[in-house]
């Protein structure tokens, strides 16, 4: 069974400005994982819909955009879900990274 883990990330930012920020950054996601992860991304409206192995693991994700707040969903595979708690800690404290605006 899978291990689910939600995380909101508040910003002030408005809904296209974050989408903007998350698509020009989300392919330093493969940067944070461990084991040369590969993943692959796909817009539905406002939503990235993401699909991550890395260590013989598959990992499930979405990310909703939203006017004031942006909301990380993961579906954890039964053998990552004894670190649920680990991995919600590390994208509550590194997923504003996504928002962070490189384009100056």
């Amino acid at each position: 069974m899978t291990q689910p883990i939600e995380v909101d990330l508040p910003h002030k930012l408005g809904k296209d400005e974050a989408r903007r920020r998350i698509a020009n950054n989300i392919h330093k996601l493969q940067e944070h994982i461990p084991g040369g992860a590969q993943v692959q991304t796909g817009w539905t409206g406002d939503q990235l819909n993401l699909d991550v192995a890395a260590m013989g693991q598959s990992v499930t994700a979405t990310i909703d955009v939203m006017d004031d707040k942006v909301r990380l969903k993961v579906l954890l595979p039964p053998m990552l879900g004894m670190f649920a708690g680990l991995i919600q800690g590390a994208l509550q404290k590194r997923g504003g990274v996504l928002l962070e605006d490189h384009s100056k």
